[in-house]
């Protein structure tokens, strides 16, 4: 029986991906093998937000080929779609399928079952290696990948949404994504029904430019209208909405949260970047600093327990010292919970790699930012989670391997340890007693 791998890169559209090509190998008879080295066929599905992402994904496809040189290695996702004849060229490659094509994936690997009629494609060869990559994305309807209800996941993510039109100048996802495309209501619905009959108990909603759900369906639909859809038509336990644009998180969403207490995950993601407007402005970024804070001061007041999160670039090109002190004094002043931080990297062909040839931060200089960020992020989150000391929290319960122990994740996004063995998959009320390292630790 033909045994196969997936891994994948990235983000969590990028995982959701992964979850769904796997689940389209087992509906087509192929088993998980144990690991790379003895699958008989390798999908590789990259990212490519950073050089660093690149890299990695390099490395591992040459690490695959070394020890498993038989298997039949296939790379898709963001670097495929960029750059297929980088990967193309790389030994023990077999295909290289782009985003655009990323439904040939499964039936490439196992055919057998009728594809699309009205769908040719077209493979250009480099190396006798075929590349399925359409820049225009003239074929994104066949881009969208089912939910994988069978993934034996206790918190899957449900991919919604996929591509991203707002063209900051230092992204490359509109060129590695394409447009903004939306899974109908009809199929989200369905989608969350399978998981709830398959007793599932959290489920992340996720997309690349998530709050812009809706905008390409015909007629015209709004993101609030999904979530509240969700909320009212389905009977799951808990849903979690992953990261989402400051000026999405609309009065209209917010209300939900009130509407259906304990369903919505008190949990909110908002992309930052930069608290410096001078920053922002050169990132092209949709939003000023005081619009984010005023977004951030709704979420608080209503939900006062939430955690608040936020994605952080260092090392913007231009970023002196004096505007990069302008963001740290706006993060520190801001409820943040958790900080995602990431240094700049030039991206091929964005506005920002030009920017970074003229005026680069120095490597010195980004390692410094970075360690002082990643020092306040600590502190946030640790006072963040002394607050919770002594109190009751609802959890959902995950898989692990700590004799004793059951890992858990709370409502508002604390990575909890019970001191007692549970089945994953459970909600459940549990008592905080003291801190971990990076969470809390806590009874039934």
């Amino acid at each position: 029986m033909a045994e196969y791998h997936v891994e994948s890169f990235g983000c969590r559209s990028s995982r959701s991906d992964g979850e769904a090509i796997a689940a389209g190998l087992r509906h087509r008879g192929l088993h998980p093998a144990t690991d790379f080295a003895t699958a008989n066929v390798v999908v590789v599905n990259t990212c490519s937000v950073t050089a660093e992402a690149d890299s990695g994904a390099r490395s591992f496809i040459r690490r695959v080929h070394r020890s498993n040189p038989k298997a039949k290695i296939v790379v898709t996702g963001c670097y495929a779609q960029r750059a297929p004849q980088e990967l193309a060229t790389i030994e023990g490659v077999s295909s290289v399928i782009g985003n655009s094509h990323k439904s040939l994936v499964v039936p490439s690997i196992a055919p057998g079952i009728a594809e699309p009629p009205h769908f040719i494609p077209l493979a250009t060869l480099v190396n006798s290696v075929p590349m399925y990559v359409d820049k225009n994305f003239a074929h994104s309807e066949l881009a969208a990948l089912p939910f994988a209800e069978d993934a034996n996941q206790t918190r899957p993510n449900l991919k919604v949404q996929d591509g991203c039109a707002n063209h900051c100048s230092f992204c490359i996802i509109p060129e590695t994504r394409g447009p903004s495309r939306s899974i109908s209501l009809a199929e989200c619905l369905a989608s969350v029904e399978r998981f709830v009959e398959n007793n599932g108990q959290e489920l992340v909603l996720s997309g690349i430019n998530l709050g812009r759900w809706g905008r390409d369906l015909q007629p015209t639909q709004r993101f609030v209208d999904l979530v509240a859809a969700i909320l009212e038509k389905t009977s799951l336990p808990r849903l979690r909405l992953s990261s989402i644009e400051p000026m999405d998180w609309t009065a209209e969403l917010l209300s939900l949260f009130s509407a259906y207490p304990g369903r919505l995950a008190e949990h909110a993601h908002l992309p930052l970047q930069s608290g410096s407007d001078t920053i922002l402005r050169r990132m092209y970024r949709r939003y000023r600093p005081w619009h984010y804070v005023e977004k951030l001061g709704q979420i608080r007041n209503l939900l006062p327990d939430a955690a608040i999160g936020a994605d952080v670039m260092v090392g913007f090109p231009g970023e002196t010292d004096s505007l990069f002190q302008e963001s740290y004094d706006f993060i520190a002043a801001q409820p943040f919970t958790y900080l995602h931080l990431f240094p700049f990297s030039a991206r091929p062909d964005t506005l920002a790699a030009e920017l970074h040839r003229q005026q680069p931060s120095s490597t010195v200089a980004v390692e410094t930012r970075m360690a002082a960020l990643r020092g306040l992020a600590q502190q946030k989150n640790l006072a963040f989670r002394r607050r919770f000391l002594g109190r009751e929290l609802s959890v959902v319960t995950l898989k692990g391997n700590q004799p004793g122990i059951t890992p858990a994740l709370s409502d508002n996004f604390i990575k909890i340890e019970i001191a007692t063995l549970c089945p994953p998959n459970r909600t459940m009320k549990v008592q905080v007693r003291r801190l971990t390292e990076t969470g809390l630790f806590a009874s039934l």
